[in-house]
């Protein structure tokens, strides 16, 4: 899309305009994707605006103009809203921009609009499939309308990726909402180590494990996403922590011979689940990196085994000091009247119950209890020191493989980096399967060039095929 506005075969106008035919005629209506939940009003003055600065001043970099999609859990200040999914926040519009909004709108990029998402982020209830909210209803996945599940939390942003209604897309994580959801729409999910990519303007579930991140078609796009997305926030001490970890460019970290002498890890338990199908969908991909010179050893992963505690305390912390910090019309400045409105509003907002949200305002939500304490500390201890760490150091590895999203939790606890990139299709089905790679803290460079040397290997993602008339 750049490349043509710089050649002048197209502007930012009529690619915004080009966009917005294609939601209209798969996502409003015809198959019906549902993964926008709204458009934003300004986009296309905003276009023409970029097309007139590109001519007279030249572009702000590679995002100049270039149209994405944002999850609505993150704040704009502009005419949208952001609802988290949830028919309680309707009505809410930011008072200020979320930290990664910011960054994309003085990069020059447009926010074409707010994305559908698991109600909550997918921390509301037990049992509500994917991509569900009581605002926006059921995004389905493109490679599968409802065959396939599209994955969850951020499953607007993937399947408005997957089915080009926007050049990229941003999710956000706590445990699995980028890789679930990319995974299983044959597209790149990035989720960064937390501290890299501020928090601020993000509706929480737990500020130890959330984080923002980039949902692309290629890694490439990925890399050029997450070098905007980072920088220093003032108002987040965790980007504190990131601030000597920052490259200058990520892209210039892709190298197509990355898997040459990589040493991969992988715990096969982790492919249990996985069907005959997809099973061999991975044994492939792994073949395709020792074809690449990389090699696979067989690791083992010693999970923390019992339950924590720790997402539903700082739900409550987090929740509550998001909410009242919202404009007093709303009908919710906390959780427990959040809990309240569903249950006057059940026949909209109770679908699927409201278990975790009930079960969250149980804790204190002063990140006190004994509880919360042992098992925070014991998240730290089992997923990094006696886990990621303890893997990685013991085998010299560069990343670890998992299969979609199936190491997803380790790595949240831990707070440290995966990746998920298309591996290919079940036969026949045709059913999507993402090969994803996790290692420590701050090694996005890495996972991004490995990732990438993978995707030249196995060649570029394939279009949906119930979907016509791509983008190019």
């Amino acid at each position: 899309m750049q490349q043509a506005m710089t050649n002048g075969q197209t502007s930012s106008k009529d690619i915004v305009i080009t966009l917005l035919e294609r939601i209209s005629r798969y996502d409003q209506s015809g198959i019906h994707i549902n993964s926008i939940l709204k458009i934003n009003p300004e986009a296309l003055p905003i276009a023409e605006a970029l097309d007139t600065e590109r001519d007279q001043q030249g572009t702000r970099g590679p995002l100049h103009g270039i149209p994405i999609i944002i999850k609505d859990n993150i704040d704009t200040n502009d005419k949208m809203h952001t609802s988290a999914g949830s028919v309680a926040l309707k009505d809410h519009y930011a008072s200020q921009e979320a930290f990664v909004v910011k960054q994309f709108r003085q990069a020059g990029a447009i926010i074409l609009g707010k994305a559908n998402l698991t109600e909550w982020a997918n921390f509301m209830t037990e049992g509500m499939p994917n991509g569900y909210s009581s605002r926006g209803g059921q995004v389905l996945n493109p490679y599968g309308p409802g065959a396939f599940d599209v994955g969850g939390s951020s499953s607007g942003s993937a399947a408005a990726v997957a089915s080009q209604f926007a050049a990229g897309g941003i999710g956000t994580e706590t445990s699995g909402s980028i890789l679930s959801p990319a995974s299983s729409n044959a597209v790149v999910g990035l989720k960064p180590t937390v501290g890299l990519i501020s928090r601020t303007g993000i509706i929480p579930i737990a500020h130890s494990q959330d984080t923002a991140g980039p949902i692309t078609r290629t890694v490439h796009d990925a890399a050029l996403l997450l070098e905007v997305l980072t920088g220093i926030d003032e108002s987040d001490p965790a980007t504190k922590i990131a601030e000597t970890k920052l490259p200058q460019d990520y892209t210039s970290s892709l190298h197509s011979n990355a898997l040459e002498d990589a040493r991969i890890g992988i715990d096969r338990s982790y492919l249990e689940s996985l069907s005959e199908e997809e099973n061999k969908v991975i044994d492939q991909a792994m073949q395709d990196i020792i074809q690449q010179g990389g090699e696979i050893i067989d690791v083992n992963i010693r999970e923390k085994t019992r339950d924590s505690s720790v997402l539903f305390h700082e739900f409550k912390n987090g929740l509550n000091a998001y909410l009242a910090d919202c404009s007093s019309h709303l009908p919710v400045h906390s959780l427990q009247e959040l809990i309240e409105f569903n249950n006057s509003h059940a026949d909209l907002t109770l679908k699927y119950g409201q278990t975790l949200l009930t079960a969250s305002e149980e804790k204190s939500g002063h990140l006190t209890e004994l509880e919360y304490i042992r098992d925070r500390l014991d998240d730290i201890k089992y997923s990094q020191e006696e886990g990621i760490d303890r893997v990685v150091k013991e085998h010299n590895l560069d990343a670890l493989l998992f299969a979609n999203n199936l190491g997803a939790g380790i790595a949240a606890m831990a707070g440290y980096p995966s990746i998920t990139v298309p591996a290919g299709f079940t036969a026949p089905e045709g059913k999507p399967v993402g090969l994803t790679l996790t290692s420590t803290a701050f090694q996005e460079s890495k996972l991004l060039s490995l990732a990438y040397a993978y995707e030249q290997a196995r060649g570029t993602t394939i279009h949906p095929p119930r979907l016509s008339g791509y983008v190019e």
